[in-house]
C-alpha cells in the first residue's frame, strides 16, 4: 500500500522560510515525478506549485519561481520543497503528490497518482 506522509507546514511571518518533506512508503516502488501542489482557498482548484522527474528535472508555478526549490532523495524517497521569501499569497494547504508503479500481489502492474494528506502553511505577521 502506498503512502505519503508529509511534515513541515506551520506558521511563518512574510518573507520567512519554511521547508516542506514527504516520504513516499510502500513496497517495491518505482517513483517517477513527485512534487507539490497547493490549495489556498477551500474548494479552488488545485494549483502546480513544483515538481521534480526521477532524473532531477524541475518544474515551477511563476509565482514561486526563483523562492522555491524542489528537491528528491531517491534513495529515502523523499521529496522537499525549500520555501523561502515567503508571501502572504503563499498561504495554502500543501499537498505532496507522487506517480508511483508498483507490482500487485498478482504480479499486475499498477501506475496511479497518489497524494499525503495535505500540511498547512500560513503566510502571516
Amino acid at each position: 500500500q502506498v503512502q505519503l506522509v508529509e511534515s513541515g507546514g506551520g506558521l511563518v511571518q512574510p518573507a520567512g522560510s519554511l521547508r516542506l518533506s514527504c516520504v513516499v512508503t510502500g513496497r517495491g516502488l518505482i517513483i517517477e515525478s513527485m512534487g507539490w501542489y497547493r490549495r489556498q482557498v477551500p474548494g479552488k482548484q488545485l494549483e502546480l506549485v513544483s515538481i521534480i522527474s526521477s532524473a532531477g528535472s524541475t518544474n515551477y508555478a511563476g509565482s514561486v519561481e526563483g523562492r522555491f526549490t524542489v528537491t528528491r532523495d531517491n534513495a529515502k524517497n523523499t521529496v522537499h520543497l525549500q520555501m523561502n521569501s515567503l508571501k502572504p499569497e503563499d498561504t495554502a494547504v500543501y499537498f505532496c503528490y507522487a506517480d508511483v508503479e508498483y507490482y500487485a500481489s498478482d504480479g499486475t502492474p499498477v501506475r496511479d497518482d497518489y497524494w499525503g494528506q495535505g500540511t498547512q502553511v500560513t503566510v502571516s505577521s
